[in-house]
């Protein structure tokens, strides 16, 4: 057996700030290697990722997650070592505690009772990444295209991520807002401030194209979503001095969408408005975009009914089914299967003293075995 808690400090104690991983991949595949899964590890560029799988048969319940973390930020304003996973006053303090390094020891805890008491009639099998906090092109993406490469079946996922709002087991993230980034680069014609006919100032154009942006109502929203939001991010205009007209100016914005839109919609429209600002504008204007996921929703049914059962069963409270938030590594997962999200209380993760209490891990880790236990019931 596991004890959720124990394995949750050693996985903290290995700092495993995105890209590094610090050995914790290989704590994770050392338990699951001991409860008798098939462990395969993935490295793409500089990222460790494991999947590893108990069982042959369908149906395969997924349990997804990342053991990278965000930096710690101001050492100075911890009240612990953020690595030492020291527990106070019932309250396991460290950078993952949260987000989400309980979830994965839980859910492989959870996996060992199921194990035992057997009630796997198919196949559990956990895809852990350490490229979540980071850039996610050599994490969870690689190992989902790799897994649909050879022909691998996942029936359902959970993701660990910490879904909860305000009280344990209060929400479950059934879906995501999409996400794209824009780079905007505006490239004019440097000169004096007193000759303007001779250059070819970019900032003008630059503030009326982020104007023209920000004018539009994206949506009011969509069924179980919020509405769409476009927020400039940064501005740039390389200048130290108060006489020269800039040669360049650049700004980023990232826009937040519901199923209304597409990545891909959403990039031409903002080309589309570049080439209205650039019109008589004697340079050009670049629009580089990136779009991160788009967004999707996991219908209700069998699946969120099970997931919702095993919460209410050991919390007594039936939790929203959301799609508020950010993005996750559920947007990757979605097209091998359906897919929700559920993990602890969200509020302090990525903050100084990240924390979670030892009683809501060990409820996790409930959770996470009534869900078990229930899927096979319902699935097998």
């Amino acid at each position: 057996m596991i004890d959720a808690i124990n394995l949750t400090r050693e996985l903290i104690q290995r700092p495993s700030v995105t890209p590094a991983d610090a050995g914790a991949i290989g704590i994770v595949e050392r338990t699951l290697a001991h409860l008798g899964f098939a462990c395969r590890r993935m490295k793409f560029g500089d990222i460790e990722n494991l999947y590893a799988r108990y069982g042959a048969e369908g149906p395969n319940l997924c349990f997804a997650g990342h053991t990278d973390v965000v930096p710690v930020g101001d050492v100075a304003a911890w009240s612990t070592d953020a690595f030492a996973a020291e527990v106070v006053d019932g309250v396991l303090i460290g950078r993952g505690a949260v987000d989400m390094k309980s979830a994965i020891a839980a859910f492989a805890a959870a996996a060992a009772t199921a194990i035992a008491a057997g009630q796997v009639k198919g196949s559990i099998s956990f895809l852990i990444t350490g490229d979540e906090e980071g850039v996610a092109l050599h994490g969870t993406k690689k190992v989902v295209e790799a897994l649909q490469a050879s022909g691998e079946r996942i029936d359902h996922c959970v993701v660990g991520e910490p879904t909860s709002s305000e009280l344990f087991g209060d929400m479950v993230k059934v879906g995501r807002r999409g996400s794209i980034n824009a780079e905007i680069e505006v490239k004019g014609v440097q000169g004096h401030v007193a000759y303007p006919h001779r250059a070819a100032n970019p900032v003008p154009v630059l503030v009326k194209l982020l104007a023209a942006l920000e004018a539009r109502v994206l949506d009011e929203g969509y069924p179980e979503f919020q509405p769409s939001n476009l927020e400039i991010t940064r501005i740039d205009a390389p200048n130290t001095a108060t006489n020269v007209i800039p040669g360049a100016a650049r700004a980023w914005l990232n826009i937040r969408f519901n199923p209304n839109h597409t990545g891909a919609s959403l990039a031409q429209w903002i080309e589309t408005e570049a080439d209205k600002a650039a019109q008589g504008f004697k340079g050009s204007v670049t629009v580089t975009p990136q779009i991160s996921g788009e967004a999707f929703r996991t219908e209700p049914g069998k699946f969120t009914e099970v997931v919702a059962a095993a919460v209410r069963e050991v919390t007594g409270r039936t939790p929203e089914l959301s799609t508020s938030g950010g993005t996750s590594d559920a947007r990757f997962i979605r097209s091998l299967c359906p897919v929700v999200e559920l993990g602890l209380v969200g509020k302090t993760m990525h903050q100084v003293d990240e924390r979670a209490p030892i009683g809501e891990i060990r409820m996790l880790q409930q959770v996470y075995e009534t869900l078990i236990a229930r899927y096979f019931e319902a699935f097998a």
